[in-house]
């Protein structure tokens, strides 16, 4: 039995169909006082699936107040991440209390096991289960599920892109307002090349990211699948017209930026409101490998400015 795809430290896929995967640490979810600030609790979206969930609440004693709601989808490539990783945890629990939000972060199917577009129809399952549990969901009471916002980052910005694609193309109704999309680093991709993909000193980020389309992709598609390459999706321009407004996260030391700046040069010729913003000196996912730190905090609150401003 050999290992026909690997990405190291995280995922191995075997000759015979097995996928193996190795999570980093992770966190258990907890109701108590978390002595930061927040609590959080796993909840079940849907058990067939099945997908699920982490809610993170800010502790406000005395206060019953509505809060907005960010639905956070993780990275990984499609493959691999979840929100029990400590990176996440900390991330969003922490984002909860700086930004005064209620976070639901959602664990959908991966793959190679679930190609897309399960992914986006999990996460899409996710507001409708936001809709239907916000009168009965006890955290959700504080839920104000009129200024809900979406975000992710890596593959899950890519996620983001495309469940509001299928809100404002209308394909079920529900109570649920999105008001904004925040995309950080987001993962997209073509058959096309990008100058700096043709170049020779990215060859190894190209390879992973292309191993990682290769195990997602729908079979039977290339990388100019309307998942992968925005520009393909047949979308009207009234529907343009329904897309949230949106913020960009870049980083300067991201291989990713370039597509982050194509996608947010596409979406201003679409005439959406669009808002680019970048971290100069630091990397992928920095939030996630350093939940804790300056650029960290400094994300937080931009995140929590553009909340707020809607």
């Amino acid at each position: 039995m050999s290992i026909v795809a690997e990405v190291p430290g995280f995922l191995q896929v075997l000759s015979n169909g097995l996928v193996k995967r190795f999570e980093p640490e992770i966190s258990p979810a907890s109701d108590e006082s978390s002595g930061h600030g927040y609590k959080s609790k796993d909840v079940m979206i849907d058990s067939k699936k099945p997908i699920s969930g982490r809610m993170f609440l800010p502790e406000t004693p005395g206060s019953s107040s509505q809060l907005p709601v960010l639905v956070y989808f993780h990275g990984g490539g499609f493959c691999i991440g979840s929100t029990t990783w400590l990176g996440y945890h900390t991330f969003l629990g922490d984002l909860a209390v700086a930004s005064q939000i209620l976070v639901l972060s959602v664990d959908y199917r991966l793959a190679p096991e679930n190609r897309l577009p399960i992914a986006y129809d999990d996460c899409f399952s996710s507001l409708e289960w936001l809709s239907e549990q916000a009168s009965s969901e006890p955290w959700l009471q504080r839920a104000d599920i009129s200024r809900v916002f979406l975000s992710g980052d890596s593959a899950g910005g890519n996620i983001v892109h495309n469940v509001a694609v299928k809100v404002i193309q209308g394909r079920a109704q529900f109570h649920v307002k999105i008001r904004g999309l925040l995309l950080i680093h987001p993962y997209f991709g073509s058959e096309e090349r990008t100058e700096k993909e043709k170049g020779g000193e990215g060859t190894g980020e190209v390879a992973m990211n292309d191993l990682f389309w290769n195990l997602s992709l729908p079979e039977g598609s290339n990388r100019d699948y309307s998942g992968c390459n925005f520009e393909m999706a047949a979308i009207s321009q009234v529907e343009w017209g329904r897309f949230p407004a949106v913020v960009v996260y870049v980083a300067g030391f991201d291989f990713l930026k370039e597509r982050g700046l194509i996608y947010a040069g596409f979406l201003e010729k679409k005439r959406v409101e669009v808002k680019l913003v970048e971290a100069e000196d630091q990397s992928h996912v920095y939030h996630v490998y350093h939940p804790k730190s300056n650029a960290t905090n400094l994300l937080q609150k931009q995140m929590s400015e553009f909340i707020h401003s809607f």
